[in-house]
């Protein structure tokens, strides 16, 4: 199950898997896999931190770190980038912030203490998720740089392979894939609708061959509603060059969830999802529940755009995180439809080896269909 990804990146599995957690990133790289980091939700001196830690447990294996750019965002290209967080907050209707911070006392989650307040704007925007690119290029094993939204800007993609390094950028629609593919990124990602967290509309099956056809010969990997062999067998027999998966890492033993918000998801079936704005400002694939519902109501307010929405909805996920036990109702939980499949705990290590022997598996029950010459 090699593939030419496989040979550049020097890695043994195209097994790609996007994380918050630095253990998880290091064990699915030392399992063979590529551990790639989410970084939006980390400060530039949190990032090197991370990083530093991941570059000490990771070995001689590669890592990837992921940002977050969209193509589009409120008031890009028309604010100072020295005063940017101020002057989005400005922007910010008060009932969005009387909104959230209602349903969060109904649920009776209390607030976190004033000197653990963090900002609220992190790398929601090209400003902000920059110093995170001046941190992951001063590590030497990050040999690949990830755009979740839009295409990576001109400056970043020549920025990162100048420096020998690989661009990635996910995408949710054809003409998103060509415009990834017209800037120059080394892999497109397309991800189908079942995928948590930011997400489009069209389903993985529909979507993959579309853009593997689209986009050739650069590479394409899958994401979206993998979470066994069969469906990475799947992928790659229509032409991926690997699986980009994210949902399969929130309930292995390294996942550092808190044990109220990892029960959810044991216990959640594909139906419990949904796609909402409510927290980020983009449809977002997520566990649904009481937030969810109610920003749906016609007393609400409609969820602004990135970054606002994310602004308003920081304090909830803070809050939400540090009070897991008491805040499921309204906690912020993206996921992707195989939460239905995640219903044990496992470690990262007995995942890739389940995901390859099951993969190999599927081809060999094809290979015995094949008639005799």
């Amino acid at each position: 199950m090699r593939t030419d990804l496989c040979e550049r990146l020097g890695i043994e599995f195209p097994i790609f898997a996007f994380t918050h957690c630095r253990d998880v990133v290091a064990a699915v790289s030392q399992a063979g896999g590529f551990g790639v980091l989410g970084a939006v939700g980390f400060t530039p001196e949190q990032l090197e931190i991370e990083c530093k830690w991941i570059d000490e447990h990771i070995g001689d294996k590669p890592y990837g770190v992921d940002l977050v750019i969209p193509a589009k965002y409120e008031g890009q290209g028309e604010l100072d980038p020295a005063k940017l967080e101020q002057q989005l907050k400005e922007m910010i209707p008060a009932q969005h912030r009387e909104f959230a911070d209602k349903l969060l006392a109904d649920a009776g989650v209390p607030d976190v203490p004033p000197e653990e307040k963090r900002h609220q704007l992190f790398g929601w925007t090209e400003a902000t998720a920059t110093p995170q690119l001046d941190v992951a290029l001063q590590h030497e094993k990050v040999t690949l740089i990830a755009n979740a939204l839009g295409t990576p800007p001109a400056d970043i993609v020549k920025r990162v392979q100048q420096s020998g390094r690989l661009v990635a950028a996910l995408c949710g629609k054809i003409h998103q894939a060509q415009r990834h593919q017209e800037a120059g990124v080394d892999i497109i990602i397309a991800q189908g609708t079942e995928g948590g967290g930011h997400t489009g509309e069209i389903g993985s099956v529909v979507l993959w061959p579309q853009i593997i056809d689209a986009v050739a010969p650069t590479p394409v990997l899958a994401a979206g509603g993998i979470g066994n062999g069969r469906q990475m067998a799947a992928a790659l027999a229509l032409g991926a060059q690997g699986v980009w998966t994210g949902s399969l890492w929130l309930t292995v033993e390294e996942a550092e969830a808190p044990p109220a918000q990892l029960d959810s998801y044991l216990h959640a079936t594909s139906q419990d999802t949904v796609r909402s704005r409510s927290y980020t400002g983009k449809p977002c694939r997520m566990l649904r529940n009481e937030w969810t519902d109610a920003w749906e109501r016609e007393d609400a307010p409609d969820p602004l755009g990135m970054p606002l929405q994310g602004m308003v909805t920081a304090d909830a996920i803070q809050r939400v995180h540090k009070y897991a036990n008491s805040s499921q109702k309204v906690a912020f939980n993206p996921i992707g439809q195989v939460v239905g499949q995640l219903n044990d705990v496992r470690s990262c290590r007995e995942v890739i080896y389940e995901l390859v022997e099951e993969y190999l598996e599927s081809v060999e029950r094809l290979g015995r269909m094949q008639p005799e010459v």
